[in-house]
């Protein structure tokens, strides 16, 4: 029997595989935009990390009672011929996030300010509508 040959990189490959360089959390969930919310008495305050993000590509919408926030970022480096990752966990796309604030609320309503990587949101709490007290229809004899 022959013993295998080994290509040159192989090494890379094993040291790569060692649990240290694992990332702890899945692929889905690298994408997902860490989100913290904070209740205050009229108002919520959503803090959401975009490391990497420019303020350009993040876009926050409101449509059906449902916060939508869009983040997307190009690949900054260019490709040589000569090029080649080892390993590669920085993320390159889009990835969004949505809330469902209620249907009161609009675009307008809410404040944002973006600065060091982090997003944050004051989203006012939705105004809770009167209920008519209940009326009753009188039948004639």
């Amino acid at each position: 029997m022959m013993p295998m040959k080994r290509r040159e990189f192989d090494i890379f490959d094993d040291f790569f595989k060692d649990p240290f360089f694992q990332h702890p959390i899945g692929p889905k969930e690298r994408e997902r935009m860490r989100t913290d919310i904070k209740e205050n008495s009229d108002n919520y305050e959503l803090i959401i990390d975009l490391p990497g993000y420019d303020k350009d590509n993040i876009k926050i919408s409101v449509d059906n009672g449902y916060l939508t926030i869009n983040a997307s970022k190009k690949e900054e480096h260019e490709a040589k011929d000569k090029d080649s990752f080892v390993r590669r966990e920085r993320f390159v796309g889009e990835c969004s996030r949505s809330f469902y604030i209620g249907d009161s609320i609009d675009t307008e309503d809410i404040k944002a300010n973006f600065k060091n990587g982090t997003l944050n949101l004051v989203v006012p709490k939705e105004i809770e509508k009167e209920i008519p007290e209940k009326k009753y229809v009188q039948i004639d004899d």
